[in-house]
């Protein structure tokens, strides 16, 4: 998790917002703190990372992967990935869905893999790649992502 410090003119639903998360997520993520009370300077807990590279989807009767993967314009089989599902996995009403935004280029790490071997893949240097991604493993389905 993260914090975002309180700005004058922010509300709760525009922060929420800011990091896809609905009202309810923000509200349990800061329980300990009364949301009334919230005031300009006050830190808050917010999704670590969420709010840059993924939107949230729930499904719906009748979706799929592969229909959610064409209505955002997506590899069905990233977007199995990214969410830990192989493309003959059921899914299921209300089940979350994380959605790469567009303007980024993700890899899912395999065996083998090096800091070399990645950034070469992104086409960047590998400082650019530790920016990106603060937290790298390098262990097999490890998700790296690269602005473009």
């Amino acid at each position: 998790m993260n914090y975002y410090k309180i700005e004058k003119g922010d509300t709760l639903k525009g922060i929420a917002d800011k990091f896809n998360i609905s009202l309810e997520e923000l509200q349990s993520l800061n329980s300990v703190i009364p949301l009334s009370e919230l005031r300009v300077g006050m830190d808050i807990i917010v999704p670590k990372n969420q709010e840059q590279y993924f939107s949230i989807y729930n499904i719906e009767a009748g979706d799929s992967l592969y229909k959610i993967a064409r209505k955002y314009n997506i590899n069905p089989t990233l977007l199995a990935s990214l969410n830990g599902l192989n493309m003959d996995d059921y899914i299921y009403p209300n089940q979350e869905l994380l959605i790469p935004k567009s303007g980024y280029s993700y890899y899912i790490t395999a065996e083998g893999d090096t800091l070399d071997t990645v950034a070469d893949m992104f086409k960047i240097n590998k400082d650019k790649l530790l920016r990106d991604n603060p937290t790298i493993y390098l262990l097999k389905d490890q998700v790296l992502v690269s602005k473009k």
